[in-house]
């Protein structure tokens, strides 16, 4: 089994596809993962959806075109994300999409997280939501393209995907008063390093840990962009705080430290009017 720790390391959005269909073995995996419904519930208990769609010259089984978009080159399928529009269930079902996105890096299978570059209308005609659903993001899949490597690779320096922010502009020791140095982070530091190396958009990277003096107990916050997405009518970067508790978690599981999530938000005075608190992560020992 490869480790998920080198797989969050290698994992890039890939905007450049082959031509080459998805071979039957590979879509067998992805149904097998996506009915599955362990693989669909978040850790604070919802579940969303995620629905594959087969596509030939961008156009769907059902005869629906799905549109081109800016970048996205030659996508051979998409896989989209089906869940309720409120924060729970969209932190959630985050944390169930970066889980399966990391699934499909390890079985060679490239993806790009779209949040807002979408036409909905034409998904959704597709699938046929239910009450109260909507659809937060897609991801294309697909071979990656050996012949537009190079162009991937110039448009990651124009959006800046390679630019990380260093540690001391995310993570805090007991409170928000006191950076938390990355070789005082102990146990965790490898958890939350994975959590600063996530994708989100835009590379806003909301995300806010503030992790306690024994080192057990870690406080996701987020620090909001004001406006950044309210004319989608969701808050897309919600959608960031799952990927960094993904990211968390599988390394913490990884390393064999187990941890239970909760919402037990610290009496700390909070970073500014945009920080808002999500959830914590608990040692069990």
């Amino acid at each position: 089994m490869s480790s998920v720790i080198e797989t969050i390391r290698k994992r890039q959005s890939i905007r450049t596809y082959d031509t080459q269909p998805i071979s039957e073995a590979d879509y067998r995996k992805i149904n097998e993962y996506i009915v599955d419904e362990n693989n669909l519930i978040g850790p604070l208990g919802r579940k969303g959806r995620i629905e594959l769609i087969q596509l030939t010259n961008n156009v769907t089984d059902k005869g629906i075109k799905l549109g081109t978009y800016g970048f996205i080159k030659n996508p051979r399928a998409y896989l989209v994300g089906i869940t309720e529009n409120d924060k729970t269930s969209l932190v959630d079902f985050a944390y169930t999409f970066q889980k399966l996105v990391l699934y499909l890096t390890e079985i060679e299978l490239g993806t790009c997280w779209m949040g807002g570059t979408f036409n909905r209308h034409s998904f959704e005609k597709e699938l046929q939501l239910g009450e109260g659903e909507f659809i937060p993001c897609i991801t294309p899949i697909g071979y990656q393209s050996n012949k537009q490597r190079v162009f991937d690779k110039a448009l990651r320096i124009v959006v800046k995907a390679d630019n990380k922010k260093p540690w001391e502009k995310l993570f805090y020791d007991s409170s928000f008063d006191a950076i938390l140095e990355k070789e005082q982070a102990g146990q965790l530091e490898l958890p939350i390093e994975m959590v600063r190396l996530g994708p989100s958009a835009s590379n806003k990277q909301p995300w806010r840990l503030v992790v306690s003096a024994d080192r057990k107990l870690c406080h996701f916050f987020i620090e909001h962009t004001p406006n950044y997405s309210s004319k989608l009518g969701y808050d897309m970067q919600l959608l960031d705080m799952g990927i960094a508790m993904c990211q968390f978690d599988l390394a913490c599981k990884e390393l064999n430290l187990m941890g239970n999530w909760s919402l037990e938000e610290p009496k700390i005075t909070l970073l500014s009017e945009h920080t808002e608190y999500i959830v914590s992560w608990r040692a069990e020992r």
